[in-house]
């Protein structure tokens, strides 16, 4: 557990796990580690796990500043350099997946295997109007309504009846210091600019592209839609488990993603 100096001063909060190739396990617009914590103990048995809380999130600097998913991805890359990491195997979810889909375009040499997870490839309107409703809510009714609102859209509704309660009084418990409402808005900004599918089919990487069908956040379309444009892309679309399918189901998560990474 430590802090890595980035170039114009801020830092980024970054942990490693385990031996082996380097893995570089990527969190969504949360933007923290703990987001991969339960996934660890497996991953380290196989690989060198590096997480980091995204600048402006948990335990890295709050920096005001024009957030954009390149900045985000050169962020990253400087970790990388600060690490003496050449080259990485990268787990993104959503925003970690438009993450590695700018490092994997932008440094081609710098990422091996790519695993996209629950990602997307541009604001549609429907995308578009998600978030910008996120954002208002946000906006007049405070981070704690942000955050059930949220609870609401990243899990199946029958994986949430059974685990409300107690996901809930867990976020509340978290140490993490939360991320202020103006960065939030920002980061959300940043998303709804995102898009390189021009550059898409010049993707050369060996990618896993893997989502659930159901959804909401990031819809199973954008998935199937990111396997067909890559030269070199496997498709996998879980029956359920939302936007955090993985956290859903853990273990068919970790199963592909680890048969994938270390298979020949």
């Amino acid at each position: 557990m430590a802090e890595h100096r980035l170039a114009d001063g801020a830092s980024l909060y970054y942990e490693t796990h385990g031996t082996g190739p380097a893995l570089l396990l990527v969190p969504g617009l949360g933007g923290v580690a703990p987001f991969w914590q339960r996934h660890v103990p497996a991953l380290a048995r196989h690989f060198t796990v590096v997480l980091h809380d995204h600048r402006g999130c948990g335990r890295s600097t709050p920096s005001r500043i024009a957030y954009s998913v390149a900045q985000m991805a050169d962020d990253l890359r400087q970790l990388m350099d600060g690490l003496g990491i050449a080259k990485a195997h990268l787990v993104g979810h959503s925003t970690g997946g438009a993450i590695g889909q700018v490092l994997a375009l932008d440094h081609p040499d710098r990422i091996d295997r790519l695993v996209l997870s629950a990602t997307w490839t541009h604001a549609d309107a429907y995308f578009r109007r998600l978030f910008e409703t996120r954002a208002e809510a946000l906006r007049r009714l405070g981070a704690a309504f942000y955050g059930r609102l949220g609870n609401l859209v990243l899990y199946p509704p029958g994986w949430l009846a059974r685990h409300a309660d107690r996901l809930e009084a867990a976020q509340r418990a978290s140490p993490l210091p939360a991320t202020p409402d103006e960065i939030v808005l920002a980061r959300i900004e940043a998303l709804l600019a995102f898009d390189r599918r021009a550059d898409l089919p010049r993707l050369r990487h060996r990618t896993l592209v893997m989502a659930a069908r159901d959804d909401a956040v990031t819809p199973a379309y954008f998935s199937e839609a990111l396997a067909a444009i890559l030269p070199d892309a496997r498709l996998v679309l879980h029956p359920t488990g939302g936007h955090f399918y993985n956290h859903v189901v853990q273990d068919e998560f970790e199963r592909l993603t680890i048969g994938f990474l270390a298979g020949a």
